[in-house]
């Protein structure tokens, strides 16, 4: 993933999230939800937004380590 100088806000990820649910492992849906309902960092928002840009396009290999990463994110926050 290449680095993006944008700022991306709240909305911006859940926008993202929605796009890209249906690829996700269902197991991770629920964490999302709980994410959403805090506020975050700006470079924690920015990091969710990248893992999941573009998340139905990744290789298997490159999935796995979004859903790894996404899911370490998620359960720590």
């Amino acid at each position: 993933m290449s680095e993006c100088k944008l700022d991306h806000t709240h909305d911006d990820v859940i926008q993202k999230f929605e796009q890209q649910k249906e690829y996700l492992p269902d197991d991770l849906k629920p964490l999302f939800t709980l994410f959403f309902e805090k506020e975050h960092t700006q470079d924690l928002l920015n990091e969710v937004f990248h893992l999941l840009k573009k998340f139905d396009l990744s290789s298997e290999e490159e999935k796995l380590e979004r859903i790894n990463r996404l899911s370490l994110i998620l359960k720590n926050v």
